[in-house]
């Protein structure tokens, strides 16, 4: 498989999953549509995926020994 296609196939899957959580949780996608019309509610969304994106990170990594 050259790098192309892995790229689309890549982007293809993170739209799919993107769209089937838009449909199986509608009120969290209204939630992040209001969220992002509305810049006081913006800045929890934003802390939200960071705090996510947070503990992907810190939960990857290997205890200290």
């Amino acid at each position: 498989m050259n790098p192309r296609t892995r790229a689309f196939l890549q982007f293809g899957t993170l739209v799919l999953v993107g769209l089937l959580l838009v449909f199986v949780f509608p009120r969290a996608a209204a939630w992040a549509e209001m969220a992002a019309r509305e810049i006081r509610y913006l800045w929890w969304l934003i802390l939200l995926v960071a705090l996510g994106g947070w503990l992907i990170w810190a939960g990857r990594r290997r205890p200290r020994e």
